[in-house]
């Protein structure tokens, strides 16, 4: 057998969390190597689709209008998860997320404003010039600089979590055979979720699995998490909790990304396939509610929906990558969706007379709202009369799951028994159920992998010291 390769810090995964834990660490002076799943052309996991990260800033900044306290943050956060999460770690996480901006910047992110048709994010979200892409490329080239070693196609057979060593595929995609056994003084689990596994999503959810989209990359399989799990790590979290959002139908099986999301639904009326509204479509403001809208369709049958929009707000949101269903009458466009058209008609007849006066305006929780329907719609509730009409086919679209490993507050894995795992840290997606447990906030996952990937690298090099 080949003698395993000896790093002072093995991390595994290659998105945000990942590299923040590497650069951290090698900040510190260890050697660290970091196993990419994917091959290069599609490195950086989740956060390639990324494009924001949510932060606490105490005044306005030249990105930012306003200020968020830390209080305001942990709030909207309790809003979304139904009050549970692990303060200790949600208050480290939005005290942390203050010095986001600098670190991130020292590697060569750069930021712009909120765009036009961006909802609500403009005082709360820092957007990056280029995306995610742009995001992850500054990190790599900030590891090649700093000499840390990076594998792609680096898949994980298998993780001893007692000499913290890991074996993997020996040959990439490409047929280039790898060192197949490494080993760390220290070992950094940052490789996300398991929502690329279309079987353990299905243990999770049943059939309606087989109608779900995932939005990020194919390559969350879970395979590291699992081996966790079995070696006696605590878990954390729900399986069917997760990040899910409607997307646009019509968007491929993976990695469609952030382009088929679709904004439109506080806009608009949602519909089932029987022609039904079953949700409130402007419940809250947007990025605290769009993603409970993947579980919502995914409640329906055949996990489907469909958003109905007029021209009074047809440019108001952030287009999809898809372009709209257009009619210039309501049955016109039930007809196109596949919908029954009476059903459909009688449906938007209902909404339109239950609408009442108010004053439009999308900034705020304004007073447009409906009055004797069930569901009521609580807020931006406006007459669907204005032609051409647009409608949008959607599907359920998991961008991550909960389900994960706990950790304390130096990232450190826990076990079942309640001990933390010797030099065995968490970062990212896949330790996310400590601080998310049902809902999620526009950009808090970026402030996840972060904020936790920071603390994993500082932590992991003290432990290889």
């Amino acid at each position: 057998m080949t003698e395993a390769r000896e790093y002072d810090v093995v991390v595994v995964g290659g998105g945000n969390a990942a590299l923040c834990a590497a650069l951290t660490a090698r900040e510190a002076g260890a050697s660290v190597v970091v196993l990419e799943r994917a091959p290069r052309e599609f490195r950086g996991g989740n956060s390639r689709h990324t494009r924001n990260l949510r932060c606490a800033h105490d005044a306005p900044t030249a990105m930012l209008t306003g200020s968020y306290a830390e209080d305001e943050f942990y709030a909207d956060l309790l809003r979304v998860n139904a009050n549970e999460t692990d303060e200790s770690l949600a208050r480290l996480l939005i005290c942390r997320s203050k010095t986001c901006t600098e670190w991130m910047s020292k590697y060569g992110v750069r930021f712009q404003s909120a765009l036009r048709g961006t909802l609500h994010l403009s005082r709360t979200n820092l957007f990056f010039l280029g995306g995610g892409k742009a995001l992850m490329n500054s990190y790599y080239a900030a590891a090649e600089r700093m000499g840390i070693e990076v594998l792609y196609d680096a898949e994980v057979v298998s993780i001893d979590v007692r000499d913290r060593s890991v074996r993997l595929q020996p040959n990439d995609s490409r047929g280039v055979r790898l060192q197949p056994d490494l080993r760390g003084k220290a070992l950094i689990l940052a490789s996300g979720g398991f929502e690329s596994n279309l079987a353990w999503l299905k243990e999770a959810w049943g059939d309606a699995a087989d109608n779900f989209i995932v939005r990020g990359t194919p390559y969350n399989t879970g395979v590291p998490l699992r081996a966790l799990l079995d070696a006696g790590a605590q878990p954390i979290g729900d399986p069917r909790a997760c990040h899910a959002i409607a997307v646009d139908a019509r968007a491929p099986k993976f990695d469609g990304g952030i382009v088929t999301r679709l904004d439109c639904i506080p806009l608009g009326i949602v519909l089932n396939q029987l022609g039904e509204r079953f949700a409130d479509e402007g419940e809250d403001l947007w990025p605290r509610r769009y993603a409970s809208w993947g579980t919502l369709v995914a409640q329906q049958p055949g996990q489907v929906a469909y958003c109905l929009v007029d021209a009074k707000t047809a440019n108001l949101f952030m287009p999809s990558v898809f372009p709209p269903i257009i009619a210039n009458t309501i049955p016109e466009l039930a007809v196109q969706l596949g919908l029954p058209a009476d059903r459909v008609s009688d449906t938007v007849a209902r909404f339109n007379n239950a609408v009442r006066p108010g004053a439009f305006d999308l900034e705020v929780l304004d007073d447009c709202h409906t009055r004797g329907l069930a569901p009521e719609k609580s807020h931006w509730a406006q007459r669907l009369d204005t032609p051409p009409f647009w409608g949008y086919p959607l599907k359920p679209g998991i961008t991550f799951t909960y389900l994960g490993l706990r950790v304390d507050e130096t990232m450190r894995v826990m076990t079942t028994d309640g001990a933390p795992m010797q030099n065995v840290y968490a970062a990212g997606e896949i330790m996310s159920g400590n601080v998310l447990r049902r809902g999620y906030i526009a950009g808090i996952g970026m402030t996840i992998g972060t904020v936790f990937g920071r603390i994993a690298g500082e932590s992991a090099a003290r432990a290889a010291r």
